[in-house]
């Protein structure tokens, strides 16, 4: 009789409330992690933006080395920004080309290149330019009036000189068409959400 009363008490016992309070509560999971969403910005590169560039390449009426068709290499001189972000940056390369070509010939003509803008390429899209730049060599017409007045069949000896287009040189463009922009912001710091607090029982 008193073995089944103390197996009765003791089982009694490890159900009292007291019991309860005293266990060991199950571990709190951690606080979750949550990022921010990382928003755009939506602007536009209007067409007739001016950019400068710089010649990578000597184009010259020397030697009659100048063609009509000929490309130009360039590249951005000077980085084009949108609301403080670079939207082209220097060194963007970019291509225009030879439209008129005229040698130094006799009685003092100077040679002459005319040249267009035609695309900068920048992120694998190219990009339409306008615009046009020019050079003229100096003529030789007051060398060719004295050797005439001393001479006339030495004026037709005398030439002008050659245009050039210098390598480092810097000319002027413009963007020809809008091109649609997309300004990623930075992801904000992201938030903490700490775990639900722990019940007791």
């Amino acid at each position: 009789m008193n073995k089944i009363a103390i197996t009765l008490a003791a089982a009694l016992a490890s159900t009292s409330p007291a019991a309860a309070q005293t266990a060991v509560p199950a571990a709190a999971p951690a606080a979750a992690i949550v990022l921010a969403p990382v928003t755009s910005t939506n602007a536009v590169l209007r067409a007739g933006t001016p950019v400068s560039f710089k010649l990578l390449e000597e184009v010259t009426t020397k030697d009659k080395a100048a063609r009509v068709g000929q490309r130009i290499n360039l590249e951005v001189s000077a980085p084009i920004e949108i609301d403080g972000r670079t939207v082209i940056p220097a060194g963007t390369p970019a291509w225009g080309e030879l439209t008129s070509v005229r040698n130094k010939g006799m009685w003092g003509k100077s040679g002459k290149l005319d040249a267009q803008m035609l695309f900068l390429r920048l992120n694998g899209r190219q990009i339409r330019l306008s615009g046009a730049f020019d050079d003229k060599g100096v003529t030789g017409t007051g060398a060719v009036v004295g050797a005439i007045l001393l001479l006339p069949v030495a004026g037709f000896f005398m030439t002008g000189t050659s245009a050039v287009l210098p390598k480092g040189g810097t000319v002027g463009g413009f963007i020809d068409e809008d091109v649609p922009l997309a300004f990623a912001t930075a992801a904000e710091t992201p938030m903490q959400v700490p775990a639900a607090a722990q019940v007791a029982v």
